[in-house]
Parts: structure tokens; sequence; C-alpha cells
């Protein structure tokens, strides 16, 4: 096998990239989801407050002054 090229490493016949010193690993995008989906699972059961929903004014009824014509 050749020598892998400055910065590379052969890992079962691939080349790959060396790691770099103090690099934090960031978030996949599937975290990002599931973290999405888990906070809107959680609203969803247990719910983010009460939410109060506004009665409508109650419809006024007509009066039965006059019968019904047929």
């Amino acid at each position: 096998m050749s020598k892998a090229p400055d910065g590379f490493h052969y890992v079962r016949r691939h080349i790959r990239r060396n790691p770099k010193p103090g690099s934090a690993r960031r978030m996949s995008g599937w975290m990002i989801a599931g973290l999405a989906a888990g906070i809107w699972l959680w609203g969803q059961v247990f719910g983010f407050g009460e939410a109060t929903t506004a009665t409508p004014p109650a419809q006024p009824q007509p009066a039965l002054s006059t019968p019904a014509a047929r």
C-alpha cells in the first residue's frame, strides 16, 4: 500500500482525513429534527399553558310576536 497524503490516513483500504484537534461535534440535522419533534409532542401532551378561547357573544333570538305565515 502506498503512503497516504499529508493530513490523511488509511482505514481498511480507504483513505480518511485526519481528525482535527479540539473540534466539537456539531448537532446533525436528524438531532435537530428530533428535538423539534420532541418539543412539539411535549406541547401536544402537556400543553404550553392554558389556551383561553374567547366565547362568541350570544346571538339574539328573534321574538315570537308574530305567527309564521303559511
